[in-house]
């Protein structure tokens, strides 16, 4: 029976196949492992005994039979679930379930049903650490103090999940992941040393300031992050010199630097009552002086064509050029967004109505720019972007999709074919004082190009309404471009004709806003603006050329604030309005987003950039003796 079970055993290892059947040897099997099982119904009473905890052994035969075992390597580190009462360690557990499974017990093991202890702090390299790392004291810390000084100030919880010591992926990284991830460990490391000062000190506000472990590697990360982006020419230096200023640093300069960012991410709501005062304009003239000043700051006629005016009108003959021209082109133009040819049917196409071929248009609504660099030493030349969606150029056709294309046109022999030029009429001299006009004129895009939809004028300087009217255009509208406009179809609907004689303040529409009045024509339009002017009248705005030439008017006496404040750079080169407004007045214009800009807001606008010109240059000739 011995060879038989020996062949058992070779054949079948000890896997406890065999454990549920009794030894046919039984107390005689002379086998070392004994593949079946040896026990009796005393045996399985005992195990059911057994005490939750085993005892200790206390034999000096113990002993000695523990010294014959091979010793394991002693743990480190915090074994206190080993010495909490209630609990047994693993091995004896193990030792239990065994000596069960041996026995034929059945039922749930032991070790599935005690309780899990957690695991013991290990340091980053793997060893196990015998004391609580600075994070996870400055964790404790905030969540135990007991001072009331500190009970107050809470840092603002940054949400979101957990990251590790890991450089983020950026688009175009700029060194390899071995040395970002050895520098960013670097600064993150002064930043524990800095957080460790800040848990040390005495300071009744460091609650505020102290950073969990998880927190830390966040500030970590969006640092190196940061520089990587920003200065990706000279990363290694940027970094070293962040290294190196972190470990160089002062406790107070660390606090400063923790409150800045803390201040940043606080929500801070806007005083509802408190609203910034405007920026006075004192010019020391009356008004009359100051219509009269206007002379002083007037475009020269002779340099008004390089600046896009049309100071004469085109001959009959060039108007008559520019038709051959429109004829044999036979509608074809080019798209002023994406610049792709298609072709133009005034009328409608017969065959299915269309006014455009080509499909949708899709295009970029903003120019393109390049990034202006924080870092002074940052030299490298950055490819444009589009503001619209900072995406760069040649990287998509667009972001935005229009149902049509559209085209503009700029050269003066085509709009004097659509409409021709006029001059401003002379006027019997009338009793009164003299004014001075602000002029804004809105486009959108027709069949005809880009037409006059709106025109506004205000008196100078006080700002008062001359003029708002909506003009409807020669061609059929292809597009109102409302988006820069501020006029949408519902403005048409609901305006009301200028000779109806109603008045607009009793006809609200559903906002509660009083409509525009209509009128038929584009020169209808230029007809009324004519009636507040004389050839001697100062006609105020921001780039005057578009808003002339939309409405084709000649007009000798010009003060265009593009001309006051020119570019540094030069032609074509100019400062919008929106720009000039908030460098000179700060103040925010056309904030109106997707519902475009106000034509009023715009004339009112350039006359108060006129009007700070005036300021300055009368001061000016007051300190040379001018006056």
């Amino acid at each position: 029976m011995s060879i038989i079970q020996s062949l058992l055993a070779t054949m079948f290892p000890s896997i406890g196949l065999f454990q549920q059947v009794q030894c046919p040897e039984q107390s005689h099997c002379s086998l070392l492992n004994c593949i079946f099982a040896h026990h009796s119904p005393s045996t399985v009473q005992a195990a059911e005994d057994l005490p939750l905890t085993p005892p200790i052994p206390s034999s000096s035969h113990d002993d000695a039979r523990d010294q014959d075992r091979p010793r394991k390597r002693q743990r480190l580190g915090n074994d206190h679930e080993n010495a909490t009462e209630g609990y047994i360690s693993g091995s004896n557990a193990q030792k239990r379930d065994h000596l069960a499974f041996q026995q034929g017990i059945t039922g749930t093991p032991f070790t599935a049903s005690r309780e899990i202890s957690p695991p013991s702090l290990r340091s980053s390299k793997g060893s196990t650490s015998q004391h609580t790392p600075v994070q996870d004291r400055t964790t404790i810390s905030l969540k135990s103090t007991k001072d009331p000084n500190l009970s107050g100030l809470t840092a603002p919880a940054k949400k979101g999940v957990e990251e590790v010591l890991n450089p983020r992926m950026i688009p175009k990284p700029p060194a390899s992941h071995a040395v970002r991830m050895q520098l960013l460990t670097m600064v993150h490391e002064q930043m524990v040393c800095l957080n460790e000062e800040v848990w040390q000190s005495q300071d009744p506000s460091k609650s505020t300031l102290l950073l969990d472990s998880q927190e830390l590697i966040s500030e970590a990360l969006d640092e190196e992050e940061k520089l990587a982006k920003q200065s990706p020419a000279v990363y290694l230096n940027v970094v070293k010199l962040r290294i190196t200023k972190l470990r160089k640093m002062q406790l107070t300069e660390w606090k400063e630097e923790r409150l800045k960012q803390i201040a940043k991410r606080t929500p801070v709501e806007a005083p509802t009552e408190a609203v910034k005062p405007l920026k006075v304009i004192e010019t020391g003239l009356t008004t009359s002086e100051e219509i009269a000043f206007l002379s002083k700051l007037s475009a020269e006629q002779s340099q008004l064509t390089k600046y896009g005016y049309v100071p004469i009108a085109p001959s009959d003959k060039e108007v008559a050029k520019a038709r051959e021209g429109v004829e044999a082109a036979q509608g074809w133009e080019e798209c002023d967004r994406c610049k792709s040819r298609f072709q133009v049917f005034p009328g409608r196409r017969e065959e299915d109505g269309a006014l455009t071929s080509g499909g949708q248009c899709t295009y970029h609504p903003a120019k393109p720019r390049r990034p202006i660099s924080k870092d002074k030493a940052d030299k490298v030349v950055k490819e444009s972007i589009y503001a619209c969606c900072n995406e760069s150029v040649g990287q998509s056709s667009g972001c935005t999709v229009a149902p049509t294309h559209v085209f503009k046109i700029s050269d003066p022999k085509r709009l004097a074919l659509i409409m021709p030029f006029k001059e401003t009429p002379p006027k019997l001299l009338t009793p009164g004082p003299k004014i001075a006009v602000c002029f804004d004129c809105e486009m959108g895009y027709t069949t005809m190009g880009l037409e006059l939809i709106r025109l506004t004028a205000t008196s100078w300087p006080n700002g008062e309404e001359l003029l708002d009217v909506l003009v409807r255009p020669l061609g059929e509208v292809l597009d109102l471009n409302s988006r820069f406009s501020g006029v949408f179809p519902k403005d048409y609907a609901d305006a009301i004709p200028y000779d109806s004689g109603l008045d607009t303040g009793q006809a609200l529409d559903a906002d509660g806003n009083s409509p525009l009045r209509l009128v038929d024509s584009p020169a209808a339009a230029r007809d009324l603006l004519f009636g507040l002017l004389t050839p001697e009248t100062p006609l105020i705005g921001h780039a005057l050329d578009n808003d002339l030439n939309a409405a084709r008017i000649i007009h000798p006496s010009i003060v265009d604030s593009v001309l006051l404040y020119p570019h540094p750079r030069g032609l074509p080169i100019r400062f919008g309005l929106k720009v000039l407004m908030k460098k000179h007045l700060d103040r925010d214009i056309q904030t109106g987003g997707a519902q475009g800009h106000d034509s009023k807001e715009d004339a009112q606008a350039a006359g108060d950039l006129v009007r700070l010109k005036v300021a300055e240059t009368y001061k000016a000739m007051k300190r040379v003796g001018g006056r």
